[in-house]
């Protein structure tokens, strides 16, 4: 999880993002997570798409949640703004941090990874932008 900064308050969240112009969706989760962490990853399954409407004003999130192998820690790299740490933590400290999660997302990422939930990669289809037929 990431430790971070959010509306005046120190909260965990899992690395996430938006897409920059031009960006495959998967190139997209590589990058937050090196921004957000310093880890290097790689992807290897979809978890699932998640759609939560902010009970407090009107913004709806809609996350798309991956499963990913880490790869190595870039030590010493300066996180995103907001972004205090990366944290490993176990299933129950998570639950136990729930007062502190940025959205009810993060926990449902966690009981469906713990469920088995997974969804291989090509279930994404990435178009390149061109003439309209």
């Amino acid at each position: 999880l990431v430790e971070e900064e959010a509306d005046g308050q120190l909260v965990l969240n899992q690395p996430a993002g938006h897409l920059d112009e031009g960006e495959t969706l998967i190139d997209a989760v590589i990058r937050e997570t090196i921004e957000e962490t310093a880890w290097h990853i790689q992807p290897t399954a979809m978890l699932g798409v998640y759609r939560w409407p902010h009970p407090t004003n009107p913004v709806t999130y809609l996350r798309f949640a991956f499963i990913a192998r880490a790869l190595h820690e870039e030590s010493g790299r300066a996180l995103d703004q907001g972004c205090l740490r990366a944290l490993w933590l176990t299933p129950e400290e998570i639950r136990a941090g729930r007062a502190r999660h940025r959205s009810p997302q993060v926990e449902r990422c966690l009981d469906d990874y713990l469920a088995g939930t997974r969804f291989p990669l090509d279930l994404l289809k990435e178009y390149a932008p061109g003439p309209a037929r």
